[in-house]
């Protein structure tokens, strides 16, 4: 039995007549098939055994459209299995797709960055903020997400220009050189159709659904970002006050797009904006200073070695913002309440500022630009939350000139009350004038008194 084996075994290798599949991509099926068309061979080789024959009792179908009838040099019918047509543009199909879904996903992640996508929804919350408390009694919802859009757009067009104009600067800092352009994941005329078209298409849609005016502010500071602010950083250090411009008149816009006027009521949050946006660059550029030094860029910090006259700055600033919650309660804006809120969220920021004027480290810079994070969107979250509409206004108005108007009547009812009691009181006190004596002539006529 054994020999037989031995004999079988080395017939079997010597015989084409049974062939193992050639590549790794044959099927285990086919492999089958093929021992299958090949058992009358063996059972001539190796008749003594049953149990091989009886797992391959597997006969191919002469119906299988897929397989294929051959002869090898042995005269050995061979059934090899082809692709199917449909398979292979099923496969092809899903093929093309999945390189789209990859293409959508390569460009929306360049798209992304190159708008700086949080930057950018922190600009549209100011410009949200802004329409809410220019709203009054009633908020437009629909009027608010058109003007949330359109901001998005072309704060997303500033900030890819922005990227456009400084690419040989930011591919020589280790903070911005794996952006989409430095990298070479984007090509420089395609970022330039993208910044383009999204600037003219938000613009278009403020000027539509909003007024000329929002329409206006958002040019305007698109311009004065990419086209003043951007150059400028390159050449001297008042770019951080020109970029605080920048981002002081998004919440304008915002109040225009609701209101189509801009009045002394809408400067509250644009001045917060300005004077929070000089010690968040500030701890930024000081923090950031020898890679902005590596990229070329003019920055404050850079000409102060020991952090002291930026530490200044940035506390000086932050003192301006004291007083912003007052004049928010005193313009009627908001409640009392947010005067306090104001006063304690300020002097905590001013704190910091002053901790890092003291110490000039990176610690205390650090925890100074993280309380500017923290500062902005709770400064904006109690204007909404304590904001009086135009009813609570009215009323408010009209209590206060009613009390007026009580209390200028009272203050006249006791001016004259004590008029008339010091003509009574002096007319009493002092004696008579007569004219004439009435002794020793009894026929004169009786005593005038003076009145005064």
């Amino acid at each position: 039995m054994w020999r037989n084996s031995r004999s079988f075994s080395s017939k079997l290798r010597s015989s084409s007549s049974f062939p193992l599949p050639s590549t790794t991509t044959t099927s285990i099926s086919t492999f089958y098939r093929h021992i299958t068309v090949a058992r009358p061979s063996l059972r001539a080789l190796y008749p003594y055994s049953s149990s091989l024959f009886s797992l391959l009792s597997l006969s191919p179908s002469s119906s299988d459209p897929t397989r294929q009838v051959f002869s090898n040099s042995h005269g050995v019918r061979v059934f090899s299995s082809v692709a199917d047509p449909s398979s292979l543009a099923s496969a092809s199909v899903v093929s093309r797709a999945r390189e789209a879904v990859d293409l959508a996903r390569h460009y929306g992640r360049c798209y992304w960055e190159l708008s700086k996508a949080r930057l950018s929804m922190l600009v549209v919350a100011t410009s949200g903020t802004g329409f809410v408390l220019g709203s009054g009694s009633t908020v437009d919802l629909g009027g608010l997400c058109w003007t949330c859009a359109g901001t998005m757009m072309v704060a997303a067009s500033a900030n890819s220009l922005n990227q456009v104009f400084e690419i040989k600067n930011d591919a020589k800092m280790k903070r911005t050189c794996r952006r989409p352009l430095p990298s070479g994941r984007i090509t420089m005329p395609h970022a330039v159709t993208w910044a383009t078209s999204v600037g003219l298409a938000g613009t278009a849609m403020l000027a539509t659904k909003a007024n000329i005016l929002a329409a206006g502010l958002a040019a305007s500071n698109l311009i004065l970002y990419a086209f003043v602010y951007t150059p400028l950083k390159q050449i001297h250090p008042v770019n951080t006050w020109v970029g605080a411009i920048v981002g002081a008149i998004p919440p304008l816009l915002g109040w225009a797009a609701a209101s189509g006027q801009i009045s002394l009521n809408s400067m509250i949050l644009p001045a917060a904006l300005y004077f929070w946006q000089i010690p968040h660059f500030m701890a930024l550029a000081y923090l950031c200073r020898d890679d902005y030094a590596a990229g070329g860029y003019k920055m404050f910090s850079l000409a102060d070695a020991s952090g002291q006259r930026t530490a200044a700055v940035a506390l000086r600033n932050c003192l301006y913002l004291v007083p912003l919650g007052f004049l928010a309660y005193d313009w009627g804006i908001t409640s009392g309440w947010f005067c306090l809120e104001s006063s304690i969220l300020t002097l905590a920021i001013s704190a910091t500022a002053f901790s890092f004027y003291r110490h000039c480290t990176m610690q205390k810079a650090r925890r100074m630009f993280h309380a500017s994070l923290l500062y902005l969107p709770v400064f904006m979250s109690g204007l909404l939350f304590h904001r009086l509409s135009d009813n609570e206004q009215t009323m408010e108005e009209d209590s206060s000139e009613t009390m007026l108007d009580g209390l200028i009547q009272e203050d006249r009812y006791i001016a004259q009350k004590n008029k008339t009691e010091h003509r009574r009181g002096f007319a009493q006190g002092r004696p008579p004038v007569a004219y004439a004596s009435v002794a020793p002539f009894p026929f004169l006529p009786v005593p005038v008194y003076a009145d005064s």
